[in-house]
């Protein structure tokens, strides 16, 4: 599928997300070097990895349950020149 801009591809999968009932997050980007642009971008599951250990801080009010769960869900945007 091709996007005319980064946004509209993002967008697409927010809104691809929300009718299957997950969240988003963007999640890293690599740029060229020649010019800076951004050519790659990866937008995953907001419950996309693990985290190793739970952070427990002593001044916590509340304690948050961890949210990220090992989901697959994710899309590659590609900067393709024309």
């Amino acid at each position: 599928m091709k996007f005319d801009t980064l946004h509209k591809g993002i967008s697409f999968y927010e809104n691809y997300a929300r009718v299957f009932g997950f969240d988003t997050r963007l999640y890293s980007k690599k740029k060229r070097k020649s010019d800076g642009k951004i050519s790659l971008k990866y937008c995953v599951c907001n419950k996309e990895g693990f985290r190793e250990t739970p952070r427990l801080q002593s001044n916590c009010k509340k304690k948050r349950p961890i949210a990220r769960m090992g989901c697959n869900a994710r899309i590659t945007l590609k900067l393709i020149n024309d």
